[in-house]
């Protein structure tokens, strides 16, 4: 059935957009679009977000039918409109529920559509149409598709290796000999360790991206927190030369959540050690609070004498799944670190040091207990 029919053909002449519900909102304004079509079926309002995901030019498509001036078909290929029958349909229906639907060409548009009626069972007075477009949705299921995908292919390596170590222990006991048995109990704690790390980091991304990472905030002694992961490099092999930390004093006190902040450091000191070359510097000093209403923070800078980072991609060294090499890793430790320096109420920072190599600065504000005020 078609949308609408006019007793009187061409005495219904289209009309350019009004404002809203006379909020003065002009429905150009709109971030989504905006489709209104009248008792005749015909269109009356097309803003612009409506021309930008359509395609169609409002000049063109007020005054048209709402089906021709808004062709769409659901995801089977039959026409919405003679579908739905919005002014022919139940007497009782007052709305069409957001879904995909297709423009011409195959576009998928997110629509919803509200029948005006005067009366509860009276004819329709106006069809109100809003349209998304699809694309950032696509975005985010994309985005969370490879993460999963990241996530489930990191996580095959080291289980796989767990499995087999186990079952060889298992079945073959006898036959090796005690360092033999110490090896593969060390893999299998190591790749257990890193099974850890891995369903951490998918905890974190979760908080941050829905906005649920608390913070703990305790005094937190920044020079010391540093100084314990150099230790940890040098227990671990790494000459003490290849660190240089430079503490500004005096420094405010900081109130932070001390684990978070160790993940920030270890993450920002690893990018450094793995993909740098020469001397790590780290530099703290007190600078201006990223906050406002606070005079002082605190500024931690960690740079290398590597490559650097290209210019190019400066830009995405925060996003989910960017590698500085092919050297490893899973590419979501920089969007977690900025994640957590952010839910401080931080700032974080990338560029290039004076030595040619990464140079990466965060700043927290002190986020001293009023009752210290």
């Amino acid at each position: 059935m078609s949308v609408g029919t006019s007793s009187a053909p061409g005495a219904h002449r289209a009309r350019p957009p009004a404002a809203v519900g006379g909020l003065g909102v002009d429905p150009d304004d709109l971030p989504d679009g905006l489709v209104v079509a009248d008792e005749y079926g015909r269109v009356v309002c097309f803003n612009a977000a409506a021309e930008r995901i359509t395609a169609v030019p409002a000049a063109e498509a007020l005054g048209q039918r709402l089906e021709k001036a808004l062709p769409l078909e659901d995801l089977e290929g039959r026409r919405w409109w003679q579908l739905t029958d919005p002014y022919g349909g139940l007497a009782i229906r007052v709305r069409q529920p957001e879904r995909n639907l297709l423009l011409p060409g195959g576009r998928e548009v997110l629509v919803a559509a509200r029948y005006v009626r005067a009366e509860p069972t009276g004819p329709v007075q106006r069809v109100v149409v809003s349209l998304r477009d699809t694309e950032a949705r696509r975005r985010t299921e994309r985005s969370h598709a490879e993460l999963i995908a990241t996530v489930a292919h990191e996580l095959r390596s080291p289980l796989t290796s767990v499995k087999g170590f186990t079952a060889t222990l298992l079945a073959k006991w006898e036959r090796f000999t005690d360092d033999q048995k110490r090896l593969m109990l060390e893999t299998v704690d190591a790749d257990a360790d890193r099974v850890t790390r891995l369903i951490a980091e998918l905890l974190d991304i979760s908080r941050i991206d829905s906005g649920r990472l608390e913070v703990r905030r305790q005094p937190v002694d920044m020079g010391a927190a540093v100084g314990r992961h150099i230790q940890a490099y040098v227990a671990a092999g790494l000459p003490a030369d290849r660190f240089l930390l430079r503490i500004e004093q005096p420094l405010p006190d900081l109130w932070a959540d001390p684990d978070k902040i160790d993940q920030v450091l270890s993450n920002l000191l690893e990018n450094a050690v793995r993909h740098g070359e020469g001397t790590v510097t780290i530099d703290i000093t007190a600078t201006a609070s990223p906050r406002e209403g606070e005079d002082t923070g605190t500024s931690v800078t960690v740079s290398d004498e590597g490559p650097g980072i290209p210019e190019e991609s400066m830009n995405r060294v925060f996003t989910r799944f960017w590698r500085g090499s092919k050297r490893g890793g899973t590419g979501l430790g920089l969007y977690i670190v900025k994640g957590i320096v952010e839910a401080h109420g931080g700032t974080i920072t990338v560029g290039r040091a004076p030595g040619a190599g990464a140079e990466f600065r965060f700043t927290l504000p002190v986020s001293a207990p009023a009752y210290l005020a």
